[in-house]
Order: structure tokens, then C-alpha cells, then sequence
């Protein structure tokens, strides 16, 4: 039986780590600091809560962390992995550029251990439901096969460590840059006045982004707080030399304003969720 330990127990870590329970793994984690929901969601998953310096001897490592900190994760993780005897595979599942994923693989330099450059694309796994795609790069001896073993749609790459974070990064180009994008369209015609139109003429002419609005917007709007950090690993991924990059910037900063508003009340996401609205 494999050993796996998620840190930490967001909606996708403890989905994750629920899917690899159902497939036989004992699945760890850690929840010093942790708030109430993610200490529900570890037990509700099947996880057992455990030192450091347990998660230390498990086989695999995921770490499945906002975006923003991943690079503190590993720092925090390094000395109980390099004092451990055992050395498991580290395996980075965030969304942050290549350049961060290399921080990461810093970080851990000491430790003794592997470290793989992994993306997960979709959603959380429900109870007996599907995996997202997992996909790992930098992993040319299948050190995480083991995932595919307990159930996990384990996508490996034949691409260098980093692969697996751009192409995570490029597929939220079409993702979350377009919900930002279609943010912006819906509060910009609600504030002048266009709001009905543009419903009416989305119905008639781009009845398939309809529905995609409708779902997406109240998706996103508890997320948007998360998405400000990846929308900025995208904008360093590209570089400062490419135009598209200060795209991605300002989708950072829709999704600042929107996350603020939300603290505030919710006025804006009240009016984006009526405006996102398919037409009657």
C-alpha cells in the first residue's frame, strides 16, 4: 500500500485525497495552522492529521497550495524531509510558473529528495467520481506512478521538470483569463446602461458563451481571491517582453477588485451574477 501525503486540505487536496483513499492509498496530512473547514473536509476525506515529520516518511508528497505558496510550503517542509530517513518523491501540483516551480525545487535541494513539476486540470474529485487530470513533467524514472496505481488520471509527460506548470499556466489562459475577460464585459455594460443588449445579442448571436457566463461567474466569485496570484504567475511566465502579459495583469487586478467586493458585501458580484444571467 502506498503512503500519500497532501498538503494541504483545500477543496482539491482533500479531493484528491479522498480519490486516493477509494483507491487504497493511506493518504496523511498535517493541519498545524489549519482552520475549521479544512480540518472537516481532512476527516470527512479519510486523511489522518500528522506531524511533520510523519508526512516526512511518506512515499509521495503532493503539495496542492494557492498558488502564492507553494515556494513557503516547501521551505516549511525542507528540514523534516532532510532529516527523514525515508525520502519521498515531492511532487509541486500548483499552479505557478516554471520559474517558481525552480524556487520550489530550491527549496528542497537539501532535502535528499525528488522533486517532480506536476498540474492538476479539473475540478475536485467527488465521492466515487472522476479524477482531474494529473499531469507530472521532470519525472523520466516514473517515480509517481503510484498515483495512477490508487486511481488518480496520472498524465505523465515526456518533457523536462517545468513543462507540467506551463502547460498549466497556458490552459488558464482559456480558462480563468476568459472569466476574468467576460467579467469585465458584464459589469462594463451593466454600469452603462448596456446590460440588457448585451444579454439579448449574446442569445442571438454567441448562445454557447451563455451558459458557459451563467455557470462560470458564480464559480468564480468565491475563488477570485486564489485566482490574483495564478493570474500573476501567468504574466511572469510570459515576460515582461511579451504585450500579452500585461493581459494577464489586469485580469490579476479584476479578480483583486472582485475578492475585495466580496469582503465588502458583494455589490459587484450581486450585479455580475444578475448581468451573467441567460436572457428570457
Amino acid at each position: 500500500m502506498t503512503t500519500i501525503a497532501i498538503l494541504a486540505t483545500g477543496a482539491m487536496g482533500a479531493g484528491i485525497g479522498l480519490h486516493l483513499v477509494e483507491g487504497g492509498a493511506t493518504v496523511l496530512t498535517n493541519l498545524d495552522g489549519r482552520g475549521p473547514e479544512s480540518r472537516r473536509r481532512a476527516v470527512e476525506a479519510g486523511l489522518r492529521d500528522v506531524p511533520l515529520s510523519e508526512v516526512a516518511r511518506a512515499d509521495i508528497v503532493l503539495s496542492i497550495v494557492p498558488p502564492g505558496s507553494a515556494v513557503a510550503l516547501a521551505e516549511r517542509l525542507a528540514p523534516a524531509l532532510a532529516a527523514s530517513d525515508s525520502k519521498p518523491v515531492f511532487v509541486d501540483a500548483n499552479a505557478i510558473s516554471p520559474e517558481t516551480a525552480e524556487r520550489v525545487r530550491a527549496a528542497l535541494a537539501g532535502s535528499g529528495c525528488a522533486v517532480v513539476d506536476g498540474c492538476i486540470i479539473g475540478a475536485p474529485p467527488q465521492p466515487r467520481g472522476k479524477s482531474p487530470a494529473f499531469y507530472v513533467s521532470g519525472d523520466p524514472d516514473r517515480l509517481t506512478a503510484p498515483l495512477a496505481q490508487h486511481g488518480l488520471d496520472w498524465k505523465p509527460m515526456e518533457a523536462p521538470f517545468g513543462a507540467a506548470s506551463g502547460l498549466k499556466l497556458v490552459y488558464a489562459m482559456c480558462t480563468k483569463g476568459v472569466t476574468a475577460l467576460a467579467a469585465a464585459m458584464v459589469l462594463g455594460a451593466e454600469r452603462n446602461g448596456a446590460g440588457a443588449a448585451l444579454r439579448a445579442e449574446l442569445a442571438r448571436s454567441q448562445p454557447e458563451l451563455v451558459g458557459r457566463f451563467a455557470k462560470a461567474m458564480p464559480d468564480m466569485l468565491p475563488k477570485a481571491y486564489r485566482w490574483v496570484a495564478e493570474m500573476r504567475e501567468i504574466a511572469a511566465f510570459l515576460g515582461p517582453d511579451d504585450p500579452a502579459a500585461l493581459m494577464f495583469e489586469g485580469a490579476a487586478q479584476v479578480y483583486e477588485r472582485l475578492a475585495a467586493d466580496r469582503e465588502a458585501g458583494g455589490e459587484l458580484g450581486a450585479t455580475l451574477l444578475a448581468g451573467s444571467k441567460p436572457a428570457v
